[in-house]
């Protein structure tokens, strides 16, 4: 027995309760990073209502002791944590999308390994591109130029006859052993001051955060990701298959080599301040897609929000699980991101 055909009013009917059902996602997902968002400024060695938060934020007649700790110390802390969970899931599902590879991320192709290296070159060797008047951005601008170096390689060789995309994850996680290697090898001949620097960044922290660096942060974040946007129709057409991606007339090398370049200054630039925070540009984009699909006109905003509230959950965690103590926010990543992404892959295969 034929399926009788689809009328057109039916399936403009579909696609607008699909829109819909997707938008209150959205709506739900931005609704609850809000809410981690303000529980992240209420939490820390002082602890204050939401309330008191709102109003030390608006109110220019809240307590001077209140409005300091959040305007200087924990509401820059608080939106890295957006900032930077938006920026590693936005990079990580352009990753995935451009390479067709889901295990494809900052991570997982080297680039948190090979920042860390250039950091640890700056701490232990005191190696620096920049002046000395300067030298507050030494660290971050060595760890950013190692990675963007490790992002060229990996596109460079990319571009060879007989290169898969598989080969190229394949790449990144060579990089990672090489990068690693190295790092071990700084952290060898590190004297005592230097080794505990190094080691502390490589865990990932959000306490360095400022509003300078949240500022160059969040303007890479827009610029980048209203570049993705303008290709949300090519981004999605290539997940159908570069092939027939083709037919349809997208430049699928040229759409490659930008998302793979743009992934990876997106990335580079939020690890060069905060260090290796792995799992968030992995895990983020595989929730996302499973919520709304392909079509990158909501996965993009939605892997941005899912990154955005991964990072601030996991920022409120850091200060909640050990009392008095923060833990760097990197160690809370991995021992959420582990079993949460071994969930998504059992489910997956369900």
């Amino acid at each position: 027995m034929e399926t009788p055909p689809v009328s057109p009013l039916q399936s403009r009917n579909l696609y607008l309760r699909l829109t819909r059902r997707r938008l209150t996602l959205l709506t739900g997902i931005g609704l609850l990073t809000v809410i981690c968002f303000l529980i992240d400024l209420s939490i820390g060695q002082a602890h204050y209502s939401s309330l008191e938060v709102l109003s030390a934020l608006w109110d220019t007649d809240a307590p001077l002791s209140v409005r300091v700790i959040l305007w200087d110390i924990r509401l820059p802390v608080a939106l890295a944590a957006l900032v930077v969970g938006a920026s590693l899931a936005v990079a990580g599902v352009q990753m995935q999308t451009v390479l067709g590879n889901p295990l494809a991320s900052p991570f997982t192709l080297g680039l948190s390994a090979a920042a860390s290296f250039g950091a640890a070159l700056g701490l232990i060797l005191g190696v620096s591109l920049l002046p000395a008047s300067a030298v507050a951005f030494a660290v971050p601008v060595n760890a950013f130029l190692i990675s963007m170096g490790a992002a060229l390689f990996i596109h460079r060789l990319s571009q060879k006859r007989g290169i898969t995309t598989e080969m190229i994850v394949l790449l990144g996680t060579t990089l990672v052993f090489t990068f690693t290697a190295l790092l071990q090898a700084l952290q060898y001949v590190a004297p005592d001051q230097a080794l505990s620097a190094v080691v502390f960044w490589t865990m990932g922290s959000l306490s360095r955060a400022n509003w300078l660096k949240l500022g160059i942060m969040s303007v890479t974040l827009a610029l980048v990701s209203l570049a993705f946007a303008k290709q949300a129709w090519a981004l999605t057409a290539l997940r159908l298959g570069e092939s027939r991606a083709t037919s349809l007339g997208v430049p699928v090398a040229r759409l490659r080599l930008r998302g793979i370049l743009l992934g990876s200054l997106l990335a580079s630039v939020c690890v060069s301040f905060v260090g290796t925070i792995g799992f968030v540009g992995l895990v983020a984009p595989h929730i996302a897609r499973m919520l709304v699909g392909e079509d990158q006109r909501f996965l993009l905003p939605t892997s941005a929000l899912c990154g955005a509230l991964m990072l601030s959950a996991a920022s409120v965690l850091s200060k909640s699980l050990i009392a008095g103590q923060t833990l760097p926010i990197g160690i809370v990543t991995s021992l959420v991101g582990v079993p949460l992404f071994f969930t998504l892959i059992m489910r997956a295969k369900r």
